[in-house]
């Protein structure tokens, strides 16, 4: 067993017609799927499985306890989205973990790997949600109260799933168990590939959140109603999107997307009534929730012009992230002085790094692509990485 071999395992599981690439999303069927798969595999192992009470799943080596190390990743997708984001840093745990039994070693610390539920936001919008849950950093009402495009809550999609959403919220003690936690990843962006490496060690995650806009017009029809009679809420969104992506190139650094825009009810020949945007922002530092509110302003201003209304809530944000340094020196030692590279992508590993020392490692994607069907790692780059990280746990761990 490799990750590349495991990788190739699942390659059929959450395909997307429409959209090419994978669709797995929270408790749904590929994702369900996804998840007894890994149970299965890990049992191979001999690791003892538990679900806690936010739908992560721990795949325990020996007898659980305090100050573990922990690895693992998430299993879900962006809709459409690529083979390696998620399941490449699970497939690289489980087959460290079978280097290391193959070499005999028997961690001295308590030893897990950890699948992350819902950490895209591709079903309930938020990003990293079983790991917020974990920590308390999302408000488990506010949690239980997140509805999918279908209008499912994740409290009655958790029910369904066999979790008890009552129970749902910051789980302490499983928090105080960890001592130092890893994650794997595919790279996103494009910096190995020049750097001639197949691995770097993670330094920094950019601070980074989701917006939803959400512009109220009137309703009417296409053809009877004059364009100086209209209240049309699709028009302030699309000069918001422009407008996005004008304050974006004049910040330093910034990154801003509206990825998602529903109109309602979406008739071809329907002005719409509302429409709903969601916007993603990244900037280093201090200046995301400044670039948003500029963003916020124009926004209102082109609602007003057009007669609507717009409604702005923040949906999930995250300060800049250092990963821990001690952790990151070792690991830069361990793997002979790898580079490190800083990400605008967020990770579970960004959310536990405010309550455990925490690290990441990154694989070579030559494109650099991500979140899409093109991202790629070589099969070679791959098995390389799950070896990198089997390296780096036997030091942790014994």
């Amino acid at each position: 067993m490799t990750a590349s071999s495991l990788l190739a395992e699942i390659s059929d599981v959450g395909r997307d017609p429409k959209r090419g690439g994978y669709s797995r999303h929270a408790f749904d069927a590929a994702e369900t799927e996804l998840r007894a798969w890994f149970v299965e595999r890990a049992g191979r192992l001999g690791l003892g499985i538990e679900t806690d009470r936010n739908g992560n799943i721990w795949a325990w080596w020996g007898t659980p306890g305090p100050d573990a190390v922990v690895t693992g990743s998430h299993l879900d997708s962006v809709p459409g989205g690529g083979a390696f984001d998620g399941p490449l840093g699970v497939a690289s745990a489980l087959d460290a973990v079978e280097i290391l039994q193959a070499k005999g070693i028997r961690p001295a610390k308590p030893f897990a790997v950890v699948v992350f539920a819902e950490e895209e936001g591709g079903r309930f919008g938020v990003p990293c949600l079983g790991s917020r849950l974990l920590t308390g950093t999302i408000d488990a009402d506010k949690a239980r109260g997140l509805r999918d495009p279908d209008g499912v809550t994740f409290a009655e999609a958790a029910a369904k799933s066999g979790l008890d959403p009552e129970r749902v919220g910051k789980d302490s003690e499983r928090l105080g168990l960890i001592g130092r936690f890893l994650e794997l990843h595919v790279e996103q962006g494009r910096g190995l590939i020049d750097l001639g490496s197949p691995v770097a060690v993670g330094n920094t995650v950019i601070a980074h959140g989701r917006w939803r806009f959400s512009f109220q017009g009137q309703g009417n029809h296409a053809g009877a109603t004059l364009i100086g009679d209209r209240r049309d809420p699709m028009i302030p969104a699309a000069e918001t999107v422009l407008a996005v992506r004008k304050l974006a190139k004049a910040t330093s650094d910034a990154r801003a997307t509206v990825g998602r825009l529903v109109p309602v009810p979406g008739g071809t020949n329907v002005i719409a009534s509302t429409v709903d945007l969601w916007l993603d922002a990244r900037v280093p530092g201090t200046a995301t929730p400044e670039l948003v509110a500029e963003i916020a302003k124009l926004a209102e201003e082109a609602a007003g012009q057009e007669g609507c209304r717009v409604e702005v809530t923040r949906e999930s944000y995250s300060d800049d992230v250092i990963f821990d340094d001690a952790l990151r020196r070792d690991l830069g030692t361990w793997l002979g002085g790898p580079p490190e590279l800083p990400t605008g992508a967020g990770h579970d590993a960004a959310i536990l790094a405010g309550f455990v020392p925490s690290g990441m490692l990154y694989v070579r994607n030559p494109t650099g692509i991500s979140h899409s069907p093109e991202e790629f790692s070589e099969a070679e780059d791959v098995d390389h990485g799950a070896r990198a990280l089997a390296d780096v746990l036997e030091k942790l761990s014994t």
